[in-house]
């Protein structure tokens, strides 16, 4: 049967296979190629190859026009509610809704420790982030592709005509802590010195030294908008929880400018990376 002759049934009840083999059962059901369901849809049999073996994450769009093809739309079964599930699966509670207002910040701080914060990822290391990732179990690769996938968006959406300050600071962990090997490291590293140069942003290093003066112990966004509100993002392994109230978020504030205090000048913790660049202690 032809793309022109789709039927409109129901797709079996599948929901917890996952967006990939699913696409591949629905096509196969109905004898399409996947130049056919391309086709069918606006896009090429080799990106239908490519969402079918992980190769490329799908995108809301592109399920949104299989919903259209497989006749789908608005079910319990729908590939644009899988991918939905797919796209926020993987974060934490309260993360999706962080990311709405971080596209619309003004002002952004961050504190991360162990890994570089995920705006400033390269998407090598990001890769292998999400890789191990997969290999313990914890997502699936669909997810994984997924997962890098918004975090490119979330980059994009700062490159604006007026983009927000950012002022990232990280602790010394983030840097001396090996990912993905000596060239990702390196690319990384050159990454964050790019960054730093432009011209709406302040990177600074809490070096190991200030010990008990570190003021947070688990990564923490602010986010400043255009009403001057703060919003606060905090997480731990298992768990994120967005706050508005300034009574709780204010004092968060307070504690990251007592954080910047402590850390490292910008040309302090430039110098620590250059030296770790070089394979200098």
């Amino acid at each position: 049967m032809g793309p022109s002759a789709h039927p409109k049934n129901r797709l079996p009840h599948t929901r917890a296979t996952p967006l990939r083999a699913r696409l591949r059962t629905a096509r196969e059901a109905r004898g399409w190629k996947q130049d056919d369901l391309g086709a069918l849809i606006g896009y090429s049999g080799r990106h239908i190859s490519a969402v079918e073996t992980c190769c490329k994450p799908p995108t809301r769009k592109f399920s949104l026009a299989a919903d259209a093809a497989f006749g789908t739309e608005g079910t319990a079964d729908s590939f644009e509610r899988a991918w939905r599930e797919i796209r926020h699966g993987v974060l934490l509670q309260g993360f999706p809704e962080y990311v709405g207002y971080e596209g619309r910040a003004v002002e952004i701080r961050l504190y991360n420790v162990g890994i570089i914060p995920g705006l400033l990822q390269t998407p090598e290391y990001a890769r292998v982030l999400a890789g191990s990732a997969v290999r313990r179990g914890a997502i699936t690769p669909e997810q994984a592709a997924e997962r890098v996938a918004f975090l490119a968006e979330r980059q994009a959406a700062l490159e604006r005509p007026k983009p927000p300050m950012v002022f990232v600071t990280m602790d010394e962990s983030c840097i001396r802590r090996p990912i993905g090997g000596a060239d990702v490291m390196d690319a990384q590293l050159a990454r964050l010195q790019e960054f730093a140069e432009l011209p709406n942003t302040l990177l600074q290093v809490a070096p190991y030294e200030i010990g008990e003066r570190r003021t947070f112990d688990l990564p923490v966004n602010l986010l400043t908008l255009s009403d001057r509100s703060v919003i606060c993002y905090a997480e731990s392994q298992a768990q994120g929880h967005l706050d508005r109230e300034s009574a709780s978020v204010l004092p968060m504030l307070t504690a990251y400018h007592q954080l910047q205090g402590e850390a490292l000048s910008p040309a302090a913790s430039m110098a620590m990376i250059s030296q770790l660049r070089k394979g200098t202690p």
